[in-house]
């Protein structure tokens, strides 16, 4: 007769929720105190709860990556105000009649500039989302490659690269953030791989945790944000050096003057080459692939 395995006399969490909703009613099984912890939202809320939301963050998305077969990821990051070409002129259009209302205006001056700014950048939304087309169909037709293309799930660049990967007939990852202004999951984002954060860090670890390459589109704060902390850890070998691309040279030596931060000798000269500048979504892939497969055959040899 087989013995009886120990741990099968308890109940599972689950079933103590069940239980538990099942319970008599009384003054004491209606008190919050009589909650089981981990089915009580305001406990978990608490300021001293942090560690333990901090850790569920950290594993809930670990866990169902690990079940969605995400081994390796191409990051793709990129400023959430710029849409695709025929949206951006759009809203020129718009700012432009505006501004024919508010003649005198310098706001209204101000967006028109830069609207027509965007749009002169909304090129990239192409190039974003043929990227992450070439990196899907290409891992898809290819069993050595476990590539799946990861952004922060918003509109804009991140829409454009989860577009692409849609189109392609795979999945891709979507990481987004609650943020003070609504915000909502691009409509490209596999199902199953969109998650939502609170804290930042936890995103960000996410982020690189699977990274093979990162790819940097011309944006704001948060996209300098995430290109800087990889670039802090590729340069301090805190992580293992990966591609670091960016695209649109001009933008970036406006934005970032790296030979003056040589000069001032807060950079090595040989910084600089931890990262590509690039124009086109066929040579990123090339310095991707290019990489990706090198890396793989060593750990392989």
């Amino acid at each position: 007769m087989p013995k009886k395995d120990p741990t099968k006399c308890f109940p599972s969490a689950s079933d103590s929720v069940k239980d538990a909703a099942l319970c008599i009613v009384s003054p004491q099984t209606k008190s919050e105190s009589y909650k089981l912890a981990f089915d009580d939202p305001q406990f978990l809320l608490r300021d001293e709860l942090r560690a333990v939301r901090l850790q569920l963050e950290m594993m809930k998305p670990e866990i169902v990556q690990q079940e969605q077969g995400v081994h390796e990821t191409v990051v793709i990051f990129g400023g959430s105000r710029i849409p695709d070409p025929e949206t951006a002129a759009k809203r020129l259009q718009e700012e432009e009649m505006q501004a024919k209302r508010e003649p005198l205006s310098a706001m209204a001056a101000l967006r028109v500039n830069c609207a027509r700014r965007v749009l002169d950048k909304s090129n990239y939304y192409e190039e974003a989302r043929e990227l992450a087309r070439l990196i899907t169909k290409s891992c898809l037709s290819n069993d050595d490659c476990d590539l799946i293309v990861s952004t922060g799930g918003g509109p804009g660049i991140m829409e454009a690269a989860n577009r692409g990967a849609h189109e392609a007939g795979g999945k891709s990852i979507g990481l987004n953030i609650v943020l003070p202004h609504e915000q909502a999951p691009n409509d490209y984002i596999t199902p199953e791989l969109c998650f939502q954060f609170h804290y930042f860090a936890i995103r960000k670890m996410h982020f690189l945790m699977r990274a093979r390459a990162l790819v940097a589109f011309p944006g704001g704060y948060g996209t300098m944000d995430e290109l800087f902390e990889t670039l802090t850890l590729v340069q301090t070998k805190t992580i293992k050096a990966l591609p670091i691309i960016l695209f649109g040279e001009q933008f970036w030596n406006k934005v970032i003057d790296f030979d003056f931060l040589v000069g001032e000798g807060v950079i090595a000269p040989e910084d600089k080459n931890i990262f590509y500048m690039v124009e086109k979504a066929r040579e990123a892939w090339e310095i991707i692939s290019a990489f990706y497969y090198e890396n793989k055959n060593e750990n392989q040899s």
